[in-house]
């Protein structure tokens, strides 16, 4: 029996955990804030993140076009205690990473980007 799209982008979701291990938790979120798959511990809310997501998401891409940026790549924000990176899949969903402070952003934006794209795929 084959896997769900949802186990799948679960899958994803551990596999670029796996190979970052900067990675703390990350979810596939749609631009209306539902949570689509998600690798988050037990102590992080699911609906909080997709919430938060989508509404930055939402904000990004308004400061992207109305200051003349063009199409929204990504959102980052950077805390005391490390990052909260958003990245576009596809035109219907946001992948969001938690990612440790020490990160190697350059690694994790590269990994992330292809997560996206593998992503995009399954949705």
């Amino acid at each position: 029996m084959s896997k769900s799209r949802t186990e799948q982008m679960v899958d994803r979701l551990r596999d670029l955990q796996a190979s970052s291990p900067d990675v703390e938790a990350s979810a596939v979120v749609s631009v209306d804030g539902l949570t689509m798959a998600s690798a988050l511990p037990s102590d992080v809310e699911e609906d909080r993140v997709s919430a938060m997501s989508a509404a930055m998401l939402s904000l990004g891409e308004r400061i992207a076009s109305e200051l003349g940026r063009g199409i929204l790549d990504q959102v980052y924000i950077r805390g005391e205690s490390g990052f909260v990176i958003l990245m576009s899949v596809g035109e219907d969903a946001v992948l969001t990473v938690l990612a440790r402070e020490q990160a190697k952003l350059g690694l994790l934006f590269l990994d992330m980007r292809r997560a996206a794209e593998d992503l995009t795929q399954l949705i």
